[in-house]
C-alpha cells in the first residue's frame, strides 16, 4: 500500500492571519488539521504547537504504530494505537495551555485537531472540534468524524433541525477545543480502509462553503489538484474564514 498527499492552507479573504496549521508525514502516514482561536496571534500558536507536539509523540511512540500496522490486529493492539492518538492530543493540550498560563496575552487560546494515521489495512481517527475528516469510496463521500459544535449537540438533542442549524446565530461556538483547559475529551476511532480511498482532511473555513455532495467529483483529480481546487472554491465563495485541505489517496 503506497500513499500519495498533498496540503495546502490559504488565509482567506477576510483574515491578516493565518490561524490554520496542519502535518502531512506519508512515511508515518499521518496527517493533521487545526485551526487555531484566540487573539493577538494566540490561534497562530495554539495550531502551529498542537500539530507539531502531535506528530512529535507519534513519531517518539512509532514502534506501537508499526505494531498495530504488522501484527495480526487484535483488541490489544487496536486500544494501544488509539491511547497513542489521544495521549498525542492530549499532549498537545498540556503543551498549549502551559503557553497560555505563562503568556497572559495568550490566555484563553485553543485550536481544533483532526488527525488521520493511515497503518496497513486500517485508518485511526483523533478528533477535537469541528474540523473534519471524510473518506470518499465507490463515488460517495462519508463524514468520519462528528463535529463538537453547540449546534450540533442541539441537533442531537433535538432542540433544533439541521436547516435551522444553518441560520443560527451559534454556528461557531465549539465545545471542545485543544488547550483552552489542561484536558480535553479526545474522539478516537478504527477504521477498515481499502485501496482506492481518498480522505480528505479540512478545516471549517473550506468545509463551511462545501456541501458534502460536491466532494466526490473533485476528489477524483490528484491531490495537489484537489487542495488547489478547493482552496480556489472556497475563496470563491466568500473566503471568511482561513482554508487548510490535506487530500490522501492509497494505491496499490
Amino acid at each position: 500500500m503506497r500513499l500519495n498527499s498533498a496540503a495546502k492552507t490559504n488565509v482567506g479573504r477576510h483574515r491578516k492571519v493565518n490561524q490554520d496549521a496542519y502535518i502531512l508525514d506519508n512515511d508515518l502516514g499521518f496527517y493533521v488539521v487545526a485551526d487555531g482561536m484566540g487573539g493577538h496571534a494566540a490561534g497562530e500558536v495554539a495550531a502551529q504547537e498542537a500539530v507539531e507536539a502531535t506528530h512529535d509523540m507519534m513519531i517518539r511512540q512509532r514502534q506501537i504504530i508499526d505494531n498495530f500496522r504488522n501484527e495480526a490486529v487484535s483488541r490489544e493492539t487496536s486500544n494501544a494505537v488509539c491511547r497513542l492518538l489521544e495521549s498525542a492530543i492530549q499532549s498537545a493540550t498540556y503543551l498549549v495551555y502551559g503557553i497560555a498560563e505563562q503568556r497572559p496575552t495568550y490566555s484563553g487560546m485553543g485550536t481544533t485537531i483532526s488527525a488521520l494515521l493511515l497503518a496497513g489495512a486500517y485508518g485511526v481517527i483523533g478528533q477535537v472540534g469541528d474540523s473534519r475528516v471524510y473518506r470518499v469510496r465507490e463515488g460517495e463521500a462519508i463524514q468520519l468524524t462528528e463535529d463538537h459544535t453547540l449546534v450540533n449537540w442541539q441537533i442531537r438533542e433535538g432542540l433544533i433541525t439541521p436547516e435551522e442549524a444553518q441560520f443560527s446565530p451559534h454556528k461557531n461556538i465549539i465545545t471542545r477545543a485543544v488547550g483552552n483547559k489542561d484536558y480535553v475529551q479526545v474522539d478516537t476511532q478504527i477504521i477498515p480502509v481499502n485501496i482506492g480511498d481518498r480522505f480528505l482532511i479540512c478545516s471549517d473555513g473550506l468545509h463551511g462553503y462545501l456541501p458534502q455532495n460536491e466532494i466526490p467529483h473533485i476528489m477524483e483529480y490528484s491531490p495537489k489538484v484537489i487542495c488547489d481546487t478547493l482552496i480556489d472554491l472556497a475563496n470563491d465563495r466568500g473566503g471568511k474564514d482561513n482554508i487548510t485541505a490535506i487530500a490522501v489517496e492509497i494505491l496499490d
